[in-house]
């Protein structure tokens, strides 16, 4: 039964990416111009990057972004790349590609916080800093942006104070997101105070019981080195 392309990007923007998946693996694309093949390219690196199938998403991505006749594909299909290299531990590939976008004159919250984290990913901690930095040139209240700069400064000793208050702006905004709780009660933790740490900690890991990083920063509040 051969497959339709249509019927596969509607079951892709209707999240049912492995249906879609299964769609656009059957398409007959030999009757399909240069722009259709292009189309089913830029949907199969999208269901495969979706499904967590890395290796395969990279596969079509990279013909997406080869091909370029599509600015805007480019631009998210790097973004992507980046992403995936980042989940595989791959920061520095991470890194390539979105300096490819910022040296093509594209610019967003997004693409910084991502070159921001590879970069802490490499302990390159003052290009990371300034990274996040840029993102909340373009959105001052981007959560992303103020945990993660609030976060490197107070674990590095850069500046404690002032990672306390990026941190305390991300929870505000975002009470219930255990990653930021985490990083509050350690901010609190490196400005010595041990008690309001444990205050966040708890709520942290009441909310994710399972992230180690939340365990491992709690042991070390309690005196606990284990």
């Amino acid at each position: 039964m051969e497959g339709n392309l249509q019927e596969g990007i509607r079951l892709f923007l209707t999240k049912r990416w492995k249906k879609a998946l299964q769609e656009l693996k059957q398409v007959n694309t030999a009757d399909f111009t240069a722009e259709e093949s292009a189309e089913l390219v830029y949907y199969l690196g999208l269901c495969y990057t979706k499904l967590e199938q890395y290796e395969d998403a990279l596969l079509y991505l990279e013909q997406v972004v080869t091909n370029g006749s599509n600015p805007l594909r480019v631009y998210q299909c790097r973004m992507t790349l980046a992403y995936i290299y980042v989940r595989t531990g791959r920061s520095k590939m991470a890194e390539f590609e979105l300096n490819r976008l910022v040296s093509g004159g594209f610019e967003s919250v997004q693409l910084y916080t991502t070159l921001a984290y590879a970069s802490w990913a490499q302990k390159h901690y003052k290009r990371a800093v300034e990274f996040y930095e840029k993102a909340l040139d373009l959105d001052v209240n981007n959560t992303t942006a103020l945990n993660g700069l609030g976060f490197i400064l107070v674990d590095t000793g850069m500046d404690v104070f002032r990672g306390l208050r990026f941190c305390r702006k991300a929870v505000d905004q975002r009470p219930h997101n255990p990653a930021y709780l985490d990083s509050l009660g350690w901010a609190y933790f490196k400005n010595g105070d041990p008690q309001e740490a444990r205050i966040w900690l708890r709520r942290a890991m009441d909310l994710a019981p399972r992230e180690q990083e939340i365990k491992t920063h709690m042991r070390m509040v309690v005196g606990d080195t284990k």
